[in-house]
């Protein structure tokens, strides 16, 4: 009956025992060590007769002006130029923390007007900036286009987008973000807040420096006093990353993907004692002709139509008592009634409703 389930619907089954241990690198982070968001506006040249129409998208002709000034080339007030090989872009790349000039970054490059495609094109000189508005990289190089098209009197066939690329080590940094690590006083921010992984956490910790450097400032926040000095607060960073720590059970959840129709349990998802009916509605809609015949010599003519039957049918669902402790009973359990993926989103719902599931429900 379990295989038969598992061909009705898609399920991801995540995390279903905390016993073992994870280290705290993958559970927490430092503070002041993150990401930061590059974002730049750029042209994209050497298109094929594929970049933007610069009558629907005039912005792409006035940077292409603006850029020409700038190399020296004057175009004269008033000219329409019929770019088709150029196409307005946005530049976008993630600037690791601890970056440094000279290092190359991923970018990914997406169209903002009508350019059909950019294969084959090449971005020049973009200016990345951050949030603070200041340059932190340039990025530049040929475009990389995952799939293909092609064109042939009026019909055409695509094969993933193509207003859109990534270029690998297509920027380079030019300059270094700041962290906010504080000398002495540090703090460790959980990916998850949960009390009882925050007190494991200050424990072993404690245990591994064999003196009280931790302490938990709430359910997503621990303390820690660390070395003030750069090469022993390296030193103690990665000490504390690599230990060991047997996180906090998590909340058991469930979530129901209404466009796919997948159902992801994840966690000891479990019910309450509870009865559900299960049963479909058919509804047949049925034509049956006819012939109206007129009485003799009457001067009427004969008539043939056609008359609908519509008969609503339910199969007969009987009560079925559900209860389950671990994931997999509730699994059998659902499987029992032979549920298709939207049928199961309804009873979930409903059970949800009812206070029987014993399990955060999400849809999506």
């Amino acid at each position: 009956m379990l295989r038969q389930f598992m061909t009705l619907m898609t399920i991801a089954i995540i995390g279903l025992s905390s016993a073992h241990a994870e280290r705290i690198k993958d559970l927490a982070d430092f503070a002041g060590v993150r990401n930061n968001s590059l974002v730049g506006y750029g042209l994209v040249v050497g298109l094929d007769g594929s970049g933007d129409q610069t009558m629907q998208a005039p912005f792409t002709g006035q940077s292409m002006t603006n850029m020409l000034a700038q190399l020296g080339v004057t175009i004269p007030p008033g000219t329409n130029m019929q770019l088709r090989n150029v196409a307005a872009v946005m530049v976008t790349a993630t600037l690791p923390p601890f970056a440094r000039p000279g290092q190359e970054l991923d970018i990914v490059v997406s169209s903002i007007g009508n350019a059909r495609s950019l294969r084959g094109g090449t971005l020049l000189m973009t200016p990345l900036k951050g949030a603070d508005g200041q340059v932190y990289a340039l990025a530049q190089g040929n475009l990389l286009i995952n799939g293909a098209s092609a064109e042939s009197q009026g019909s055409s066939a695509v094969i993933n987008q193509q207003a859109g690329g990534r270029i690998t080590g297509g920027a380079t940094v030019e300059r270094s973000v700041a962290h906010d690590i504080t000398y002495g006083k540090m703090q460790l921010n959980l990916k998850e807040a949960d009390f009882t992984t925050a007190l494991r956490m200050v424990e072993r910790i404690n245990q591994e420096f064999g003196y009280a450097v931790a302490m938990a400032l709430d359910g997503g926040t621990i303390q820690l006093d660390g070395p003030a000095d750069a090469a022993n607060r390296v030193q103690f960073m990665a000490r504390v990353e690599n230990v060991d720590v047997r996180p906090g059970s998590a909340s058991p959840r469930v979530v129901l993907n209404s466009r796919t129709g997948s159902v992801v349990l994840s966690g000891p998802v479990t019910l309450r004692q509870a009865a559900v009916a299960h049963g479909n509605l058919s509804v047949t809609i049925t034509r049956q002709p006819y012939v109206s015949q007129p009485p003799a010599l009457s001067g009427g003519e004969t008539v043939v139509g056609e008359t609908s039957n519509i008969a609503i049918e339910q199969e007969q669902g009987s009560l079925q008592m559900v209860e389950g402790v671990e994931l997999m009973q509730v699994v059998q359990a659902l499987n029992s009634l032979g549920a298709t993926p939207s049928d199961l989103m309804a009873i979930l719902q409903a059970l949800h409703t009812s206070g029987a599931l014993r399990a955060e429900l999400e849809i999506i």
